[in-house]
């Protein structure tokens, strides 16, 4: 945690009195929060009226509509029940009926291999990407990339302000000047929607982060560096958007505890100037394991091909971004701002056992070092 100007630290026995004397009550500064997010280009979000996500095929009760039978007499009992007993009779069944909508959220689980978890939701991917896009807002989050078709979108970079200590001193200086304290991290999340045959979804969330590193001799410059992915914020954020789709708290932490491990064996091979990382494991199993990896190590997924198990994907290496520019435009400038190649990943599966390679944008395989550099970060997160 940073102070951004040490200067203002003669401000603070007035602005101690200033954010004392505009608190209303001294317990609403001491509300503990593991997760508190808040974009570097934060924009008001308007709140939304939603329909609970249990209730949202629960039909219209008519009883206290006015009658449109264009009749001009005088209305009675039982004219007016009768014009309700033939109106329903050209309604469809779904609108009339009085059950109340099923709770999908009762058949949502997480399945999980190794470290990798992801959410399985009895919806269409369709009615869930809006759902998905105004939770990650509602969490602090702008999205700065959505991708219906292809069910993707990927959030900005945030800070996690809830990290900060929450001692005397950051409590009074923040009242007034919260921006002068930094976590010196950052985070961002990708969320990717699989479809399943049976109609229901698979959604993964995969975290990235960087952190501010001090530079030079004298550390006076600074820079961003990537740091490692988290699972737990992963789980985390899977856990918050089952609640946020109708399960109560108390069923999400239930579910997530009661996740089974699935153990997965991932090795590095290369015969002559070939390699591959074989998988061991079914073809679908693999094939999701591989997007999330893609998603976490830092590629764009431009498009997939799961009958012809292809990932077609953009590389944008970190470390070839020119060294003039600064700490905030090798990290948080737009990706089409760097260099960048396109691959495709191909997985080929084998009754119980899956190939990973690499082949360049033209679909010949890929032999370079770079094809070696990508197995590896991908087998990082495949073991």
């Amino acid at each position: 945690m940073t102070i951004r100007n040490n200067s203002l630290t003669k401000l603070i026995p007035l602005l101690t009195v200033v954010a004392i004397a505009g608190c209303s009550t001294a317990g609403s500064l001491f509300t503990p929060d593991k997760i508190d997010y808040k974009s570097a280009s934060e924009k008001k979000v308007e709140p939304k009226l939603d329909v609970p996500p249990d209730l949202s095929q629960i039909s219209r009760d008519n009883r206290y509509s006015i009658p449109e039978n264009g009749s001009t007499g005088p209305l009675t009992a039982s004219g007016f029940n009768a014009s309700r007993t033939a109106g329903a009779a050209n309604i469809p069944a779904a609108v009339t009926s009085t059950s109340v909508a099923l709770n999908s959220w009762q058949n949502m689980h997480i399945e999980r291999d190794g470290s990798q978890r992801w959410l399985v939701v009895p919806q269409n991917a369709d009615v869930l990407f809006p759902k998905i896009k105004d939770f990650w807002q509602e969490n602090g989050f702008l999205i700065n990339e959505e991708t219906p078709a292809a069910g993707v979108m990927e959030t900005d970079w945030a800070e996690n302000r809830a990290k900060i200590p929450q001692d005397f001193l950051r409590k009074t200086i923040g009242y007034v000047f919260d921006s002068l304290y930094s976590t010196g991290e950052r985070d961002k999340f990708r969320t990717r929607l699989e479809r399943r045959e049976d109609g229901s979804t698979e959604v993964y969330i995969s975290h990235r982060g960087v952190e501010e590193v001090l530079t030079g001799s004298d550390k006076t410059g600074s820079t961003w560096a990537a740091r490692p992915n988290d699972p737990g914020l992963e789980v985390a954020f899977l856990s918050r958007l089952m609640v946020r789709l109708g399960a109560t708290e108390e069923k999400a932490k239930e579910i997530v505890a009661g996740t089974v491990v699935l153990p997965v064996k991932a090795k590095f091979v290369k015969v002559g100037s070939t390699a591959s990382i074989d998988v061991e494991e079914s073809f679908d199993r693999a094939w999701r394991r591989v997007g999330l990896a893609l998603d976490r190590v830092n590629f764009t997924v431009e498009d997939r091909d799961r009958a012809q198990g292809i990932y077609f994907v953009r590389y944008i290496d970190q470390d070839s971004a020119s060294s003039s520019q600064g700490f905030f435009a090798k990290i948080f400038s737009s990706d089409k701002e760097k260099d960048t190649k396109r691959y495709r990943i191909l997985v080929k599966g084998e009754q119980n056992l899956t190939h990973v390679t690499i082949q360049n944008n033209d679909g010949t395989p890929e032999n370079s070092t770079a094809s070696e550099k990508i197995l590896n970060l991908l087998l990082e997160q495949l073991k």
